[in-house]
């Protein structure tokens, strides 16, 4: 089931690259499950590191930006985004490298278990930050049901004074008090 998500994190482990999965996965793994085709990763790249990530996926089974973009998204401060596309399958990763204000988030990962593997995911509290960012760049109501669907499934495990203190330092506070009102 999980085999398109493993045909981008094995690339990542084989090539020793940090990453901690979000998104709908991730809330998917923490709340209630989704259907998606795509997987949001964190990585924990400096720009140096650009034919690293470009050589963990091998030409002919993925489509992989040029090396100059990779070098350009990870020398961005904030809010620099790649996609790789496996080719047979035409799943798709989306990965973002780690900003230095992310880096909190990326302390508290863990491994969790899917279909018999270890895999790091982001903490819930990262996943519904994550999620409410996209909401307010995007505002597709998806995103707010992943977080009711967390904190019904996980509300117990997450820090929510951690979680609030990183609402207001997004400017996120409104998109939060809709999620908890509806």
């Amino acid at each position: 089931m999980w085999d398109w998500l493993f045909q981008f994190i094995g690339p990542l482990e084989r090539a020793g690259i940090p990453y901690a999965i979000v998104g709908s996965v991730a809330s998917s793994v923490y709340g209630e499950p989704r259907i998606t085709n795509d997987v949001d990763v964190l990585l924990q790249l400096a720009r140096e590191d650009a034919p690293k990530l470009a050589g963990a996926f091998p030409a002919g089974g993925f489509y992989v930006p040029p090396p100059e973009v990779i070098e350009a998204e990870l020398a961005r401060a904030h809010g620099g985004h790649l996609n790789i596309l496996a080719l047979e399958t035409m799943a798709k990763a989306d990965f973002y490298p780690l900003s230095a204000d992310e880096a909190a988030w990326f302390a508290r990962r863990r491994i969790l278990e899917v279909d018999g593997r270890s895999l790091w995911f982001a903490a819930p509290e990262a996943v519904i930050l994550h999620k409410l960012r996209f909401f307010r760049e995007g505002g597709s109501e998806k995103h707010l049901r992943d977080i009711r669907g967390i904190l019904a499934v996980s509300g117990a495990e997450i820090d929510r004074p951690a979680l609030l203190a990183d609402i207001s330092r997004h400017g996120v506070a409104d998109a939060w008090s809709r999620v908890q009102r509806e």
